[in-house]
């Protein structure tokens, strides 16, 4: 792993303005692994001002020039996939495979549909008498989460790239060095001094510095409610755009015809991917009564095909580790039934939490309603398709979500009521090009594909 003193701006590795630094840990085996500068405003309003110097430039790039720039991206993430993924394997945790498949599998492919999607989008349409042209915004600061480092970074570089936009980006302090890899293949690529800068730094100060700064036209902030909130409200107060990718709840919604079997084996694999640390993993287990004590069988025999350590890594650092076991210890103070793991830690090093389900769970539990970010399920009766939807529904949040039927068109009969961005129908398969992004408190505006370019481009009209 190679790590730099300083911050990508204006085309070149440039010191930072302080001193101090982050202490990047793997959370394997606990030890650190590197340390990064942490920035200051200061760095940032250097990285501000790099990027809104390159953005006339970049704005007036043809789209074909820019979309083969974007594939040149593309290509050079892919020509160091397996550098990327032992990195995300060691700030992250992510087992081998999964980052090798999801972690930097899934950006490449997004890389290259905004690559394409820049080539061939309508940045200019005519509307009657008018012409209508689709501008880039300017400047985007964006901050991205821990989670998925790499994918999360890709998700708003590349469309705010094809849209003209240039960028800041402040990557989560626990998986910083990804995104110096990235970095990297952006010089690599040959994209002009400016059009992508980092600055690596803790939220409070250099995600704050950069939500706030006038430079800034547009804030992407992937991360917990209670941070976007903070963000959206720095961002009105300066009558900037802001989008918002944040927490979720989201309802597994397995219908009386479904499968199920197949549907509780994938919706387990599902939380359990990642460790639980994905917004959209469908952690509520909505099940029919009749149907339920056997699902409660099949998840607990379901579970354990995941054990710590081998299939489920670790959380991505202690703070987080104590987080998600004060949720277990939660769950079973409040009631709920144990049927698999618990707060005991599974190994003596790392920061691992047993893959746990609870069954008997109340729709108005604490495990219920918030996000707990980590390898726990909660299994929810129902009695019929009203006290489903009124369940799945009965949250702040409304990102993602699952419904399993015998009957295609039944499954999609109760999605479309579904108050959630996405849905799967009977494991759908995930689609680069479909939006992502959620209703109520899980945020605003959308990612992937066209609607997530649309977001970094605003609208000017000619009439004739």
């Amino acid at each position: 792993m190679n790590a730099h003193d300083g911050m990508y701006i204006d085309g070149r590795w440039t010191p930072a303005s302080g001193g101090d630094t982050i202490a990047v840990v793997n959370p394997a085996d606990e030890q650190v692994i590197a340390h990064v500068p942490a920035g200051t405003a200061e760095d940032v309003d250097a990285a501000v001002r790099a990027a809104r110097a390159a953005l006339p430039g970049w704005a007036a790039t043809p789209p074909a020039g820019r979309a083969a720039l974007i594939a040149a991206l593309r290509d050079r993430l892919a020509a160091r996939k397996d550098e990327i993924a032992a990195t995300v394997t060691a700030e992250l945790g992510a087992p081998e495979q999964f980052a090798q498949q999801v972690h930097v599998g899934l950006p490449i492919a997004v890389a290259g549909s905004y690559a394409e999607l820049a080539a061939a989008y309508g940045f200019e349409e005519r509307i009657g008498n008018s012409t209508v042209f689709h501008e880039p915004v300017g400047v985007v600061g964006a901050i991205t989460p821990w989670n998925y480092p790499l994918h999360q970074i890709v998700a708003k570089v590349a469309p705010a790239l094809a849209a003209g936009c240039t960028v800041v980006l402040k990557p989560a302090e626990d998986t910083p060095l990804t995104a110096r890899l990235f970095a990297e293949a952006v010089h690599e690529a040959g994209l002009p001094a400016g059009v992508f800068n980092l600055v690596t730094g803790l939220g409070p100060v250099a995600g704050q510095a950069l939500a706030a700064h006038e430079g800034v036209d547009l804030v992407s902030f992937t991360g917990s409610t209670a941070v976007g909130r903070q963000i959206g409200a720095t961002a009105g107060a300066a009558v900037k755009r802001v989008a918002l990718e944040l927490g979720g709840k989201s309802a597994n919604v397995i219908l009386p015809s479904a499968d199920l079997a197949k549907a509780v084996a994938v919706g387990i694999a599902n939380v359990m991917n990642n460790s639980g640390q994905t917004c959209s993993a469908w952690t509520r287990m909505l099940v029919h009564a009749d149907r339920y004590e056997e699902a409660v069988e099949l998840a607990r025999a379901a579970v354990a095909k995941y054990p710590a350590g081998d299939r489920v890594g670790p959380l991505v650092s202690a703070k987080q580790r104590e987080r998600v076991r004060g949720y277990i210890a939660k769950g079973v103070e409040e009631g709920a039934r144990l049927v698999a793991g618990g707060a005991e830690a599974p190994l003596e090093q790392g920061y691992y939490v047993a893959p746990t389900v609870f069954a008997d769970v109340d729709p108005g539990m604490t495990i219920a309603q918030e996000e707990i970010f980590g390898p726990v399920v909660s299994l929810i009766r129902y009695e019929d398709e009203d006290d489903a939807l009124r369940i799945a529904n009965g949250t702040v949040y409304g990102l993602a979500g699952a419904v399993w039927a015998g009957d295609e068109a039944e499954a999609v009969a109760f999605a479309r009521r579904m108050d959630t961005g996405q849905v799967d129908i009977n494991g759908g398969r995930f689609n680069p090009l479909a939006p992502f992004g959620g209703y109520k408190q899980s945020g605003v505006g959308r990612e992937l594909g066209p609607h997530g370019l649309s977001e970094y481009l605003q609208t000017k009209s000619l009439q004739f």
